[in-house]
Parts: C-alpha cells; sequence; structure tokens
C-alpha cells in the first residue's frame, strides 16, 4: 500500500483558520489530518507538497519510518512549521495504518490502558464571575465538564503595576472557588507572555491559597534554568510543554526538574510518532503528560488515541467547537470523551462535499504595545 496523491483544503475552526490534509494510498485508502496553524498558514500547502514529492511511492503503514525520513532530510532542525506539515503527514499515515488494518490507532500504539479520556474546557479568558458561572454551568449540564482552563489576567500586564495583577488574580480565584463547586478544577493559562520568573513566581502565589490544577506557561520557554528555578519556589503545579517541539527539548526540561506536568502539542512536535517518545521520557520523569489542544475535531481524535494508550496521560484540553466537515467528532460525555473501539483509524469521518465551501479566514496574531512603544510577548 503505497503513498500515492496528497490533498490540502483550506478551512477554519472557530475564528482561526486550519489546512486539512488527506492522503490517499494506490489502494484508494485515505488517512486525515489537521495542521496546527502557527502561521502563515498560506506557505502549509506549497510545504507539504515538497515534502510529498519525498516521500510518494513509501509504504503508507510506515508512519514510524516516513516521520524520521522526513526529519532527517531536512537535514536542519525544521522548524515550527515544517513540524507541523510533518505531523499532519505523520497523522494521516497512522490513520491510513488504522484503516488497512481495520483497528483503532491507539491499538497499534500497543491498546488502550483506560476506557475514557478525561477533558477539561478551555475557555481562554477571564470573564467576570457572574458571567463565568452561566458558562461553567452549562458545560457540565451539557457535557458533564468538571474542569476549566482560564486566562490569569484581569488586568493588563503589560501596563499595570504587576503586583496589582497578581493581587486581581488572587482575588478572582477566590471568587471562582466561592461560587463553584469544591471539586471543580480549574487551571490558569498564562500564555508565555512573562519575561521576569518573578511575575510567573507572583502570580502561582496569588493562585495558590484556591488549588489551582496547574499553572501553564507562566514563562517564555527558552531558557530552561529559569524553570527549574520558579518551579522550586512555586507551591502549585507547574505546566509547559506548547511552545517545545522536540523530544531533546523535553528531555533538558525533564532533567531540570522544570515541570510539573508536561504539555506537548502532536500537531506541534511532528506527530504522533514523536508524541509517544516525549511521553516515555515524562513517565521516565514521574511527570504526566497533558497535551495542549487547542484545535478542531481531527486533532482532537489524534489525542484520544494517544490518551488511550498512554500509562501516564493526566487530562487533555478541549475546545467546544463544531464544523460542518467532520459529522460525528469526539464530544464529551460526562467529562470525557468516549474510546470507538468498532471504529478504524481516528474513528471519525470527513464530509468532504463540505470541504469544497470556501470557508477559509485570515487570521494573525497580534503584538501588544507597551505605554513606551516597545513590543510585549503575547
Amino acid at each position: 500500500m503505497r503513498i500515492d496523491r496528497l490533498d490540502t483544503f483550506l478551512q477554519r475552526v472557530g475564528d482561526r483558520p486550519r489546512v486539512l490534509v488527506k492522503i490517499t494510498t494506490d489502494e484508494g485508502v485515505a488517512g486525515w489530518a489537521e495542521v496546527y496553524n502557527h502561521g502563515p498558514d498560506l506557505a502549509v500547502p506549497p510545504l507539504l507538497d515538497y515534502l510529498f514529492a519525498q516521500i510518494r511511492g513509501m509504504d503508507a503503514t510506515r508512519p514510524a519510518f516516513v516521520n524520521r525520513f522526513l526529519l532527517q532530510s531536512c537535514r536542519f532542525p525544521p522548524g515550527a512549521l515544517g513540524l507541523a506539515a510533518i505531523a499532519a503527514i505523520d497523522h494521516a499515515l497512522w490513520d491510513i495504518t488504522g484503516h488497512a488494518l481495520g483497528v483503532p490507532v491507539y491499538r497499534l500504539l500497543g491498546g488502550a490502558v483506560r476506557d475514557r479520556v478525561r477533558v477539561y474546557a478551555g475557555l481562554y479568558s477571564a470573564p467576570d464571575v457572574g458571567e463565568l458561572r452561566e458558562r461553567t454551568a452549562e458545560l457540565h449540564e451539557r457535557d458533564g465538564f468538571t474542569a476549566f482552563k482560564l486566562s490569569p489576567y484581569r488586568r493588563d500586564p503589560h501596563r499595570t503595576r504587576f503586583g496589582l495583577v497578581a493581587k486581581a488574580l488572587g482575588d478572582y480565584f477566590a471568587d471562582v472557588r466561592a461560587t463553584h463547586p469544591d471539586d471543580w478544577e480549574f487551571a490558569f493559562d498564562a500564555h508565555a507572555c512573562l519575561w521576569e520568573p518573578r511575575q510567573a513566581v507572583a502570580l502561582g502565589a496569588a493562585l495558590a491559597p484556591n488549588e489551582p490544577m496547574f499553572l501553564e506557561e507562566p514563562l517564555r520557554p527558552e531558557h530552561i534554568p529559569a524553570w527549574a528555578r520558579i518551579r522550586a519556589e512555586l507551591r502549585v503545579p507547574l505546566a509547559t510543554g506548547e511552545s517545545l517541539y522536540t523530544p531533546n527539548e523535553f528531555l533538558a526540561l525533564l532533567t531540570a526538574g522544570g515541570a510539573d506536568i508536561v504539555q506537548p502539542d502532536t500537531c506541534v512536535v511532528g506527530g504522533l510518532t514523536q508524541m509517544t517518545k516525549i511521553a516515555a521520557l515524562a513517565e521516565a520523569h514521574y511527570v504526566p503528560v497533558s497535551p495542549h489542544n487547542p484545535l478542531g475535531p481531527l486533532a482532537t481524535a489524534a489525542n484520544v488515541h494517544f490518551a488511550a494508550a498512554t500509562v501516564n496521560f493526566g487530562i487533555l484540553e478541549f475546545k467546544p467547537e463544531t464544523v460542518g466537515w467532520c459529522p460525528d467528532p469526539y464530544e464529551p460525555v460526562d467529562g470525557h470523551l468516549e474510546l470507538r473501539p468498532g471504529r478504524p483509524g481516528w474513528g471519525v469521518e470527513i464530509d468532504e462535499a463540505a470541504l469544497r465551501a470556501d470557508d477559509w479566514v485570515r487570521w494573525h496574531r497580534r503584538v501588544p504595545i507597551r505605554p513606551d512603544g516597545s513590543t510585549a510577548w503575547m
């Protein structure tokens, strides 16, 4: 069964653009994937065409071989766009292999070690407590969510004395706790907006009295010793990983004792083939893996199969979005995504007719500007 064709489709999920990938074999078996939108997204289709030209005719049921070939063919580290493209090819081949053998992908990874996958709802803002209570109650009643992730910023961290930012967060989280059931969990994602370790420690201190599920990415990821320092000073679980790309980078972080939870994104690190290596490294360091997953139904499907077969999986990020091109996505039931043992590959269907509609949206990140005119992290 040989790789014969690669097609890309420009779509969107919510307000974000998304490139979808379909690889078809010479026997007509197809596999699907979703590309992480680092941007510029319009650079992805020609990059995929370039990579496809190198692997056309290869055995489509050898995703690990193809993944290694593409990484080595780059010669130099491929970076964010290159790894996102390689991840999409990797995922499409895992899907093909599952369909070719008539089994779910998690069976190819050694079989399920759990019956379902716990998820938390990424809300990505810090709404007023009353508005938040309405939203969390709706998600709990509809989907059974008991875990949520919010922004820690009630005030602009680039335009306010940071002590006031931390105080506002502490007061806010106390109100959140007071208005929600005691056993519900709340995480906070700082989005790597900070550059000074002391600020990360201040956020953790503000959160600590009310026991967050974790504090995510409170610092830029580049300097590993800083992560070891802040973890030693924090009294809350420290999570990071969405801005790290290779098993080697995760090994450096874990060896330094720089995280309580790692959050690799399978669509960022080069695909499921690399994701399983990172999970093994984390397991050896007694660290759980809670994947970064702000994407759509194909990325979620890949994460479900990873989580199903990974002993040290913790909890999966889930962004409630619907799209017309995936009529049967994994959807939460009682705060979990159920496995689909009778369905091969990722276990979802793609409506190609829906992909013919032009649903592309242009989007780019907006860099914050400080009061003095300098730029800041976002």
